[in-house]
């Protein structure tokens, strides 16, 4: 898939089939979460990687705002090790561009994801970190739903010129 496709064309994706997702393409979508910029290059991310149903279906107990999560195959939380980066905002921002490449990953294998955040919420992180053993040095930045897509939404055009400033605003 040509990079502006996926990029233009990609849309979150809250439904999904039953199918399983081969291991396969849950390693090529790890890896290009692992091939984001990071600052300095500390890449100081880690994922777990989450397919039992039960497991998964905590997320919402957790994070009420994460419902898609009941029908996923798999969900995977982007987490940000304060021992490789000191900095948060860097982390972050790394673990962030970490979970874009994902997503962009996803959509090219013919995938369906949705970012469900959970940094800033201390009572997400928190319930996280309890319920699957994160040790306090790791904040969980972000959740990824996903699977086999179940719905088809259309691009839409997001290009809007009133947003581009030229050597001033």
């Amino acid at each position: 898939m040509d990079t502006f496709e996926a990029i233009l064309n990609r849309r979150s994706i809250r439904k999904y089939t039953e199918e399983k997702i081969p291991q396969e393409k849950i390693e090529q979508i790890l890896k290009a979460a692992m091939y984001a910029p990071s600052a300095m290059n500390y890449q100081p991310w880690h994922f777990i990687v989450i397919d039992k149903r039960e497991a998964i279906d905590q997320i919402f107990k957790i994070n009420s705002h994460a419902e898609m999560v009941k029908e996923a195959a798999l969900a995977i939380i982007i987490c940000g090790d304060s021992k490789l980066e000191m900095n948060k905002d860097y982390l972050v921002q790394d673990c962030s561009a970490a979970t874009q490449n994902a997503l962009l990953a996803i959509h090219a294998l013919g995938l369906g994801g949705v970012w469900v955040s959970s940094y800033p919420n201390m009572e997400t992180i928190e319930g996280l970190r309890k319920y699957y053993e994160i040790p306090e040095n790791i904040i969980p930045v972000s959740i990824i739903s996903l699977g086999y897509p179940a719905e088809k939404v259309a691009a839409e055009d997001r290009f809007n010129k009133s947003r581009i400033h030229n050597n001033k605003w």
